[in-house]
């Protein structure tokens, strides 16, 4: 019987009884054709892999991520992740749609439709994420349908303003699931519910919001599953209570693992969903419980019955691994290709220019001066409390203190205080603006700028002093977005995004090498976080608790409102 390819003497990882079995693999039109002992006395097969006793896995699923966190296109991330063994993916675009709306969403669509992983997509659905912020971009009922009828979508992505969802409020958040649930009611529907537990989750879960990404504890992920959610487990919910859970627990069925935002750097120096399997292993899971939760049940969660193991019919994308317990990977097949060989060169291909020529001019935002950074307070002279964003190294979530701050000639005297600013200007050509105070594990001296800053990507500066907060804010302004550091008015390092204000077109290796910079620089000025990009650019994401800022003003994320500055 003719075949394409035949895989010899294999340790083939078996889904559905969780288990390796001896054999040899028959692939045929890019499918796993038979499993089993039968070998090349029946098969004529035109390629025929002596596989040496590896093992073999599926490809790697990863059902939640943006690949606008790692600050690369589509095809710079594919790249990044066949060599960490990840062959099918499910990206939610919302910071591209934040910027451009529902042009921002098929470019990233046409974008990915030529590279090596398979891409199937998410559409946002909190684009804006709140009502509470201005951005370049909004989708709605109209545009939410029309991606149904014409893009290869999976999912309605994460449902973020869970505030106006208990509240029961007339709202975008709430007129969107009420269609969904009326016109596609067979539509998976991700969701973004940090912290919520008893009623409140379960009014979450009965709008039709089927699944929490967010961070977990114990306590929390077993009422999600007990509602029925499915739970994505991101690294930082992989606490020793956590795993031992899901360990000791039969709730197989009901979690996967998942990365959601990965850095650049560290996708080059550690990896991507693998890293998170090796270290599910390293903490007590069985190598087959780690693997079925980064393959079978996230392409189960998302209907890919076409994937997620080896079987026949099922697409042959698999991995050839050496040792189970350090999972480093040798080689990677795309149906039935092989794409990645640890043995020989893999460098990404040139990039190229991949978007619309309006896509590398975004930033709508003149240039500013130290006028701009002024703190208005619209007091006499005095003392006054104020809210401070409060940071706090191991989360994104910030906390709300008070502080006292002089107010002179109706100007708060923030500088020399032990406070830094925090103000955000909107950069989609309206005149938005706020100011706030933070504090904590934040930098010290010096200030940094920039347009990556979730989800509405509007220009966030932080900073001790006026000039430092200038420089960083037009030298940002004038690349068309990034980030930027300065201290005592030297610029340390840039990173230039100049592909909607948050995506560069260098390789991945540039990338991360220049986000590194960023990342030393920041914590050279005493940023102390343990991922301080994404801890730096969710200071303006306003569902993310609990005090937060946008260019409407500070944000409190519990209530669902704009506070002022000054407690009254």
């Amino acid at each position: 019987m003719k075949v394409d390819m035949l895989v010899t003497d294999v340790r083939v990882y078996n889904s559905y009884f969780k288990r390796f079995t001896k054999g040899n693999v028959a692939i045929k039109d890019g499918k796993f054709f038979y499993i089993g002992d039968r070998g090349a006395e029946y098969f004529e097969a035109s390629h025929v892999l002596a596989g040496d006793g590896s093992y073999m896995v599926p490809g790697l699923i990863d059902i939640h991520l943006h690949i606008e966190s790692t600050m690369v296109t589509p095809a710079t991330f594919s790249y990044g992740l066949i060599r960490n063994g990840v062959t099918t993916i499910v990206p939610e675009p919302h910071e591209m749609a934040n910027v451009f709306g529902l042009s921002g969403v098929k470019e990233m669509i046409r974008a990915s439709e030529s590279c090596e992983v398979d891409m199937f997509y998410s559409i946002p659905s909190s684009v804006p994420a709140t009502s509470m912020e201005t951005t370049g971009g909004d989708i709605g009922i109209g545009e939410i349908d029309e991606l149904l009828r014409t893009e290869r979508i999976k999912c309605l992505g994460e449902i973020m303003n869970f505030y106006e969802i208990i509240t029961e409020a007339p709202s975008k958040t709430n007129a969107i699931l009420d269609h969904m649930n009326r016109e596609h009611p067979e539509l998976i529907i991700e969701g973004h519910v940090p912290k919520l537990l008893d009623l409140e989750l379960q009014q979450v879960a009965f709008a039709g919001v089927h699944s929490d990404h967010t961070h977990q504890t114990v306590e929390g992920m077993e009422q999600r599953m007990a509602a029925g959610m499915f739970v994505e487990i991101q690294e930082k919910s992989m606490t020793p209570e956590v795993m031992e859970y899901l360990i000791s627990q039969p709730v197989d069925e009901l979690f996967c693992f998942i990365t959601d935002d990965v850095m650049a750097d560290s996708f080059t120096e550690r990896g991507h969903l693998n890293v998170l399997l090796k270290k599910a292993i390293a903490m007590g899971m069985t190598p087959e419980m780690a693997i079925y939760a980064c393959t079978y049940t996230p392409a189960q969660r998302m209907r890919m019955y076409d994937r997620g193991s080896i079987a026949p019919s099922k697409v042959a994308d698999f991995l050839l691994v050496s040792d189970l317990e350090t999972f480093e990977i040798n080689e990677v097949y795309k149906a039935g290709r092989r794409v990645f060989d640890v043995n020989q060169s893999y460098i990404q291909a040139e990039p190229i220019r991949a978007f619309p020529e309006p896509f590398y001019k975004s930033v709508d935002l003149a240039e500013l001066s130290l006028d701009d950074f002024t703190m208005e307070s619209g007091k006499a002279d005095g003392a006054y409390t104020c809210r401070v964003i409060q940071v706090k190294n191991g989360s994104t979530f910030t906390e709300e203190v008070h502080r006292s701050v002089k107010s002179s000639e109706g100007r708060l005297q923030w500088e020399g205080s032990g406070l830094a600013q925090i103000a955000t200007f909107s950069r989609y050509g309206t005149d938005s603006r706020a100011h706030g105070l933070i504090a904590g594990d934040i930098i010290k001296s010096g200030a940094f700028a920039t347009t990556y800053s979730h989800d509405n990507h509007n220009l966030l500066v932080v900073g001790h002093s006026p000039e430092d907060m200038m420089l960083a804010a037009n030298e940002v302004i004038r690349k068309q977005g990034g980030v930027c550091c300065v201290d005592g008015g030297e610029i340390l390092s840039m990173l230039e995004l100049p592909v909607g204000g948050i995506l560069s077109e260098d390789k991945l290796e540039c990338v991360s090498e220049q986000v590194g910079q960023v990342t030393a620089s920041l914590k050279a000025m005493g940023y102390e976080h343990y991922n301080v990009i994404m801890s730096l650019s969710t200071l303006s994401l306003p569902v993310s608790p609990a005090l937060k800022i946008t260019d409407r003003g500070l944000i409190d994320v519990n209530g669902g409102r704009v506070v002022p500055l000054i407690v009254e």
